[in-house]
């Protein structure tokens, strides 16, 4: 599978197989996520693997859109260890940890996981369940897991803007 067709053919799954995540398969998708870009290369993503079924209860109690994905990983950053723009204190983690939670969805399509990235979350009741620490922020949830067969993208995914709608040229 080349790059293109991931990035054409990738959807938000949300009815994956009873099974298990192999540990080669999150292991490789951790890598990328390790290997994305960050700015000043400061790489203040840190990541919550979750696949035990006691931390994907804690996971449910926050979320309604885990789909019984057997693996989640909680996408964070820490904004003691992100760049910071001097101009206007901007801090890069969010950006970071998107950049990473992207790379690691290109890779889990690859290797024939899907995933959906999750916003819908109460960030309060995840920091209290995992225990996060100040410092660390909830960017993202990615459920992932084996595809169910009769699993399909949802009726509008295939909808897409004109390049002009979300682009301007200028001279």
């Amino acid at each position: 599978m080349d790059f293109k067709d991931i990035l054409t053919k990738r959807y938000s799954v949300r009815k994956f197989q009873d099974v298990p995540v192999k540990n080669s398969d999150a292991g490789s998708i951790l890598e990328a996520g390790r290997n994305a870009p960050t700015a000043g290369n400061k790489q203040p993503q840190r990541i919550i693997v979750v696949s035990k079924k006691e931390g994907l209860s804690k996971i449910d109690a926050c979320t309604p859109c885990r789909f019984g994905a057997p693996l989640v990983l909680i996408v964070c950053y820490d904004k003691t260890a992100s760049w910071v723009r001097k101009f206007d204190g901007e801090n890069s983690g969010l950006v970071d940890a998107s950049i990473a939670a992207c790379q690691m969805m290109f890779r889990a399509w690859e290797l024939g996981v899907g995933s959906t990235w999750v916003m819908h979350f109460d960030p309060q009741i995840l920091r209290k369940n995992f225990n996060l620490s100040e410092s660390l922020i909830p960017a993202a949830l990615l459920v992932m897991g084996y595809t169910a067969p009769d699993a399909s993208p949802a009726d509008m995914h295939w909808l897409r803007n004109p390049i002009e709608k979300i682009a301007s040229f200028e001279e």
